[in-house]
């Protein structure tokens, strides 16, 4: 009885992170993408990807790693972010209880929706975060179209 007095919302699942949250929920519920979908990439590392009215920005969480260990391409409008995230030496005489800290390669594609200069892309790692700013060219800038009488 107390379940059809409490409104509906509460009893949805919360659906606002489903970008990020659909993959955990698929590796908790099946494991991990190893080749069950021909996935041949150990984790995702998560970004975020913003414009302005000069740039395109993204920004990719990549905690642990050097930027050594990271590679930025353009690729027919396309920003290619891949690197490779090495195990952490274990030390002997260890008993592991649990394992989350994934390892491995990874590779991100962003299609970018502008045209951009490609010889001024900048890329900057600070505190485990990628920032890659990508000026847009000035075909892509917003012209303003004059309306006649």
């Amino acid at each position: 009885m107390n379940r059809t007095l409490s409104p509906w919302t509460d009893r949805l699942p919360r659906l606002l992170n489903f970008e990020v949250d659909f993959p955990r929920w698929m590796t908790e519920a099946f494991g991990r993408e190893g080749g069950m979908l021909g996935h041949e990439f150990e984790f995702m590392p998560e970004a975020n990807v913003s414009e302005t009215h000069n740039a395109l920005e993204v920004a990719i969480d990549l905690p642990g790693l050097k930027p050594e260990d990271v590679k930025v391409e353009l690729h027919d409008r396309n920003l290619v972010i891949s690197g490779e995230k090495r195990e952490e030496k274990e030390d002997q005489g260890k008993t592991f209880h649990r394992i989350e800290r994934r390892t491995g390669s990874f590779r991100r594609v962003f299609p970018l929706p502008a045209m951009v200069e490609e010889g001024k892309v900048e890329a900057k790692f600070a505190e485990g975060v990628l920032h890659v700013t990508l000026p847009k060219s000035i075909e892509a800038a917003a012209k303003k179209i004059e309306i006649k009488h």
